[in-house]
């Protein structure tokens, strides 16, 4: 398991990311760059996120203004939901290759992650950056979640469901064991209907590049030491 030893800090990247000044009306910040483990790093530690422009190859780089946050503490868990969990099994980084995988897959409406996505965030996963949430019924992978940590922060990549509020009880047991981390920031980037009703809401940018410092530099989970978590 990648969370086993601490992260390995890749090399810098050779790119020089602008400030938020430049970004435009939609949050865009930059285009071009690579996906490099560096590159990835650099971009969240400044508070960007990869995600392609449109529908085209060109990979553009994200600081949304509001920022969609999810914090540990008030993530609602309905009695539905909460009916749901007592079926499902939550693992952390047993399959993160089928996580992505699952999140990739071309069939689901709105895709975005391609295969260079896939291969970067597989390296960011060996390197010990990468880490997947994982819900299990009956042996098989229901749904989950990835994400880059680094500290305390946690940016949430995409998730995916084949079996009813498995994508959500992710979403619960990671804001489990967020919530026993001081400064602990969970994103998401943008808030959706289906995060609003977990609980998400919107930073200012500036709030939220605040909060990204604080936690960056603070300790994160033992991601190592974490197999599965426990339903509520």
């Amino acid at each position: 398991m990648a969370g086993s030893r601490r992260p390995i800090e890749p090399p810098p990247s050779e790119w020089h990311f602008p400030t938020v000044d430049h970004v435009d009306e939609h949050g865009l910040v930059a285009i071009g760059a690579d996906l490099e483990p560096g590159t990835l790093l650099a971009a969240y530690r400044r508070g960007y996120f990869p995600m392609r422009v449109g529908d085209g190859l060109a990979m553009g780089w994200w600081s949304p203004d509001p920022r969609g946050v999810l914090e540990p503490d008030d993530v609602h868990v309905s009695r539905s939901l909460r009916r749901s969990m007592r079926r499902l099994e939550l693992r952390v980084d047993t399959d993160f290759a089928s996580v992505i995988e699952g999140c990739a897959d071309p069939a689901r409406p709105h895709g975005w992650i391609d295969r260079r996505i896939v291969d970067a965030y597989l390296r960011m996963h060996r390197l010990g950056w990468a880490h997947s949430i994982e819900i299990w019924q009956d042996g098989e992978l229901a749904g989950g979640l990835y994400g880059i940590s680094i500290g305390a922060f946690f940016a949430g990549e995409s998730m995916f469901h084949r079996r009813r509020d498995a994508s959500k009880a992710a979403v619960v047991g990671l804001c489990d064991m967020l919530a026993e981390v001081p400064h602990a920031l969970f994103d998401v980037q943008w808030t959706t209907p289906h995060l609003r009703s977990l609980g998400a809401t919107d930073l200012s940018r500036s709030d939220y590049l605040a909060r990204l410092r604080r936690a960056t530099e603070a300790p994160g989970p033992a991601w190592g030491h974490i197999d599965s978590l426990t339903t509520p």
